[in-house]
């Protein structure tokens, strides 16, 4: 479905303005890691769905020896597809903070409730 004239000229004036926010392309560009690799995802979840098949089996034939292995084929899977993603970073903390600080933030908090 094409866009109407209006809404193209929205989409081009929103690109050209994301264009020229330098916050948000450093923020793009540190979300592009060479760590991320779809590759790892697919063959992260093919494992797992292998490790799953071989549980069936094992729950068929009753032998704990394969349940083991389905387990940890489950695991490896998990694993492999896991490490595409990465944690968002945390804040940095102020080490030059008064110790008191939460102390004082108490007291205050305390002594306008009377």
């Amino acid at each position: 479905m094409a866009l109407s004239e209006r809404e193209q000229k929205l989409l081009e004036e929103m690109e050209r303005n994301l264009r020229e926010d330098p916050q948000f392309a450093s923020r793009v560009s540190e979300v592009g890691s060479s760590n991320q690799s779809s590759g790892k995802l697919v063959g992260g979840v093919l494992l797992l769905l292998f490790g799953i098949g071989l549980l069936i089996l094992a729950v068929i034939l009753q032998v704990a020896f394969f349940g083991v292995a389905a387990f940890l084929v489950m695991l490896m899977g998990l694993v492999i597809a896991s490490a595409n993603f990465s944690l968002p970073k945390m804040p940095e903390i102020q080490r030059n903070q008064n110790p008191n600080r939460y102390e004082e933030r108490w007291n205050q908090r305390f002594n306008n409730n009377e």
